[in-house]
Order: C-alpha cells, then structure tokens, then sequence
C-alpha cells in the first residue's frame, strides 16, 4: 500500500493542489499520476482526495495520510543515503538562507555529515538574492533559499505565506508612514513589500536597513518598525501583525538548486544527495503554523 512511488505522487498532488501540477512537478504524465492515486485508494481502502472540476483537498483520512507519506519517503531516504554513503566523497559548498539557519537545518546537516563522512562540507549563510547569484557565478554548488518571484528554476521544498512582524506588542500607527527594517538589496522579501506597499498606496519611510536576517530581527525587537517575515520562521519574542496599513504580501518559495543543472537541481554526487534530503525534510525546517 505504503509504495514510495504512489507516496511521492499523493504529496505533490497535496501540495501543489492538483494532479497537473503534480504531473508536471515529478516530470510524469496525469494519467500516470492519477493512476498511482487510485492505487493507493484501494490499498488503503479509503478516499484521500475530493475532487471537482475546480479543486483538489485532502479528505480526513488525506490528512492522516500526509505524516504516513512524509514518515515513509524520509526513511526510505535515510536508508538510501546509509547504503550509498561509502560512495560519496569531495567537498560540498552549500548556501543557505539566514532564516533557516536557526530551525531544523542544524539537525539536517548534522544527519548528512554522518551518513556521508567522505564528504567535506563548506557551509555559506546569507541573503537569498546574493546566494543565487554565487550559484550561478558557480561559486556554489546548491542553495536552499527563497525563490525570486517569476522564477522557475529550483525545487519547492515548500510554500508559505510572508507576513508582517514586530514586537510583541507593538501596532504602527496607520495615518503614519508605515516604518520598515528591511534586509539590504538585493532580497527578495525587500522587493516584494515595497511593490505590495506601492500597489497598496501606503506610505512608508525605512526605519533600518541590515546586512542580516538577524540585524533586521534585533531591529523589530528594538521596536523600530516592522519586517517582512516567512510566516514559519518567526523569532521567538517577535509577533506576527495584521491590521489597516498592512497590505498583504502573498507567499513565499523556499527552494533547493544545484549549480549547472537547469531548473530541476543537481542530480549527482553530494549535492544531490543533500538535495534530496532537504526535499524529504521539509517539515524539519519550519514550525508548524498552527503551532505558532
């Protein structure tokens, strides 16, 4: 029943709200795709999906299926990686963006210098603009990072909504111009409030500019103003805001991306291999929303 085939197929159509988009996400056709979710139907013995000519969601036992799913393809990555481990060797330069530094992916890469003790790891940490960019002068071998919008190339690893935040407590005053901590350009959560904020009409002025996601957070903590944030990845001591003069901000992509492979990441040696677990643990690097 638990078949990481059909399993891969059921997450993408859950996560990408729909069986075109899982299709096209795992390079196979949506009959294939439709086909792997019946199977795993009748070998579970229940309905997963309710469909409509619209949309695709999750029944009740959909949502038990998920943790099952993810449970199932990380382990079979685990032992993928343990029986392949004496084959991989060299040095991997991966670069990863500040905001996640501090939540699950200390445990990742802890897992991944174990199984893989060949491989010399050479870790860069900033801002997901300038992480692209030494991507692509080939500085890097593979990113873990926000996605610029409009852009293709890279693996979701997940998808969440940016918000407003600030200091517990605090609540700008809308008649004033709205006070912003943004990250130095180029970053993309920079750009997308400031588009957000001109399409909204809502005045601002820049409060604080920093180098750092952590600059930009002793800033909000300081009470200066507010900052964009990936909903998930909230500081403790920091709150998420709403209210007039706060327009929304949409959704953020965190993406891997190997060097010279295209848009579907690398796909060979260290790189894909740390890829893959990334990709299969995406829970590990976020809190939960409903936790927050």
């Amino acid at each position: 029943m638990l078949e990481p085939m059909l399993l891969r197929s059921f997450l993408a159509v859950a996560e990408r709200g729909g069986f075109s988009a899982a299709a096209r996400h795992l390079a196979l056709q949506q009959s294939t795709v439709s086909g792997h979710i019946r199977r795993l139907e009748q070998g579970c013995g229940r309905r997963l999906f309710l469909r409509d000519t619209h949309s695709v969601a999750l029944t009740a036992d959909g949502e038990a299926m998920l943790g099952f799913a993810r449970s199932v393809l990380e382990t079979e990555a685990r032992a993928r990686r343990h029986f392949s481990a004496a084959k991989l060797r060299g040095r991997l330069r991966f670069g990863a963006s500040e905001d996640v530094l501090l939540q699950g992916l200390p445990d990742i890469l802890r897992d991944f210098t174990q199984a893989h003790p060949g491989v010399e790891l050479e870790l860069t940490v900033g801002m997901s603009g300038l992480l692209h960019a030494r991507l692509a002068e080939g500085a890097l071998d593979l990113v873990l990072a926000k996605r610029p919008e409009g852009d293709a190339r890279g693996r979701t690893v997940w998808r969440e909504p940016l918000v407003w935040i600030g200091r517990l407590g605090y609540a700008p005053d809308p008649a004033e111009p709205l006070p912003l901590i943004l990250l130095a350009a180029p970053s993309i959560t920079r750009t997308r409030v400031l588009e957000a904020l001109e399409r909204a009409g809502r005045a601002w002025r820049l409060a604080c500019t920093s180098g750092s996601q952590t600059g930009v957070d002793a800033a909000v903590l300081a009470g200066l103003g507010v900052a964009p944030h990936a909903a998930s990845l909230v500081p403790q001591g920091l709150a998420t805001l709403h209210g007039p003069g706060l327009p929304e901000l949409g959704e953020v992509e965190f993406v891997v991306q190997g060097a010279r492979q295209g848009g579907q990441g690398a796909r060979r040696g260290p790189a894909a291999a740390l890829a893959q677990l990334l990709e299969a643990s995406a829970d590990r690097l976020r809190r939960p929303l409903s936790a927050r």
